[in-house]
């Protein structure tokens, strides 16, 4: 690793010694030009797989909602937004189980070996659900994302925390979670432009090509640590270091408290976070109407121009923005934007950072729940990407920075447990609250029976397909789709979702605040080993 241009003499064991001897206790960071100055080459080979994995993985999360619940007569799979919580719930759960137990192999056998086997599965997993377009073809190919998914990230993230130090963390988080932007936010929209264009196998064959380029940057990628590792197998194979079995030494690292008291926090700040990407694709394509927006940037007659359509994620004749497009604003946002707030964040403590950022993501929730006009949603959508940049990137580096020098990989594969309990409960609860109080599909099947006097078989799911109910309403009340939109929002609690969700954002900002002001209490005590 280079040392920043503004400390040639200062080496990175120097700078070791220098930070204070409680790994809790806060170090001041480098500038931004220092800090990404000083960042090694393996940060960027890291950052670039990163990104092609994101690309080629929300090429399909940011569209499985549609893809799932449209109706078949659409190309879709024609499944309720409870039964695509099942699914989630099970993607959730064994993408986040994994690394719970593996994250600790990457520490022991390397890590490029796994990378290398989760980009395996992840190209299997795109082949399946291009091969066996339905929702069990889905579901298996969801689960082989969901593993590939899971080996990959302490092995990615293991690197970055290797080939970065306390002095340059934040940045260095702040750039790689740019990067997962960057490839976050193009997923999508070629998603978008393959379906419409070539249909939905298009978009996994798509995904699998991407995915497969991380081959190809494996043939660049050097493990930092490398030397250490196999010079650590070798004298315990020479018997002369012992090794605790792996259970063990991950159980002895949960029973510390700074450690379990984290990750329970973040077990219910999981809960409302990934809110965005499951549920609100699908709540922009039931209740917001996005051409005021087109009108206000392109005029009455929509856009013409096919790199402008491109870009926004807007339909053929360029007069409304698809969901993927509103959606998109949040990882365009964060491509654009995230090094400047990652260098705001490193001038706060860590716990501050993720306070400030989890007010502002449970404040977006709310707003999303209050209104269904576009110019109030993208807003919402600019407070949440904020809140995002501020919290997010910083639940991964406030753990690789207090974790013991040989087992960084371990607490990364820890940081997956919040997001096992948390995102596994969210993938379930998230889309069967919406079904209950939100659906479109569902209220109109409501107004059907109770206003117009049909009786439940008539609009039952084998008489009536999944998402046809609002087209038949409209048709037998000869109402427009916008006045009977509106009459649907007048009656029923649409927001209610969210409001949900938003409360447990709230209540987690509040466990943050308490713990940021143990944590600095600890930080002023000597460490016990």
């Amino acid at each position: 690793m280079n040392p920043p241009p503004s400390e040639p003499s200062v080496s990175l064991s120097d700078r070791t010694a220098q930070a204070p001897g409680n790994p809790l206790a806060d170090v001041k960071q480098l500038g931004m030009w220092a800090s990404i100055k000083s960042l090694g080459f393996v940060f960027w080979v890291v950052g670039a797989m990163e990104m092609i994995e994101r690309l080629a993985y929300y090429g399909v999360r940011a569209v499985a909602t549609l893809y799932a619940t449209r109706p078949v007569s659409e190309h879709g799979l024609g499944v309720t937004m409870a039964t695509f919580g099942t699914l989630l719930m099970t993607w959730n759960l064994v993408q986040s189980l994994v690394p719970v137990f593996t994250g600790g192999l990457s520490d022991r056998y390397g890590y490029k070996p796994t990378i290398f086997l989760s980009t395996a599965l992840k190209c299997l997993g795109y082949l399946i659900m291009a091969w066996w377009q339905t929702y069990a073809g889905f579901f298996v190919g969801a689960m082989f994302l969901a593993v590939g998914t899971a080996i990959f990230k302490p092995g990615i993230q293991g690197t970055l925390i290797r080939a970065t130090h306390r002095l340059n963390s934040s940045m260095a988080w702040g750039i790689f979670y740019q990067a997962v932007n960057i490839g976050g936010w193009i997923g999508p929209l070629v998603a978008l432009h393959m379906r419409s264009h070539m249909g939905w196998q298009a978009v996994f064959y798509t995904n699998a090509a991407v995915i497969c380029l991380n081959f190809l940057l494996l043939l660049t990628y050097r493990e930092p640590g490398l030397e250490e590792r196999l010079a650590r197998r070798a004298r315990i194979r020479a018997g002369l270091e012992r090794e605790q079995p792996l259970w063990r030494e991950s159980l002895a690292e949960l029973r510390k408290p700074h450690l379990t008291v984290y990750l329970a926090i973040f077990s219910v700040w999981w809960l409302m976070f990934p809110m965005l990407w499951d549920v609100l694709p699908r709540y922009v394509e039931d209740w917001v109407d996005t051409r005021p927006m087109v009108t206000f940037l392109f005029g009455a007659d929509g856009a013409q121009n096919a790199v402008a359509k491109f870009l926004l994620g807007m339909d053929a004749e360029g007069r409304n923005i698809q969901p993927e497009g509103i959606v998109n604003i949040n990882a365009g946002m964060i491509m654009l934007t995230c090094f400047v707030f990652a260098g705001l964040s490193a001038r706060m403590r860590a716990t501050d950072s993720l306070l400030v950022g989890t007010l502002l993501v449970a404040t977006a929730l709310m707003g999303i729940g209050l209104t269904r006009q576009v110019g109030w949603i993208v807003l919402a959508l600019v407070v949440f990407s904020i809140g995002e940049m501020l919290a997010s990137p910083k639940y991964s580096e406030f753990l690789g920075n207090v974790a013991p020098p040989d087992k960084k990989a371990m607490w990364i594969g820890f940081s997956q447990a919040p997001i096992l309990i948390g995102w596994t409960l969210e993938g379930k609860l998230g889309p069967w609250l919406y079904h209950h109080f939100s659906d479109k599909d569902r209220l109109a099947r409501r107004t059907l029976v109770e206003a117009l006097g049909w009786s439940p078989d008539s609009v039952s799911e084998a008489v009536l397909p999944v998402g046809e109910a609002f087209r038949k309403l409209v048709e037998v009340t000869g109402q427009s789709p916008e006045a009977l939109t509106r009459e649907l929002l007048e009656n029923y609690p649409v927001g209610l979702t969210w409001y949900v969700f938003a409360g447990v954002g709230f209540l987690t900002a509040v466990m943050i605040g308490f713990y940021g002001r143990w944590i600095r209490e600890l930080a002023r005590r000597p460490m016990q080993p």
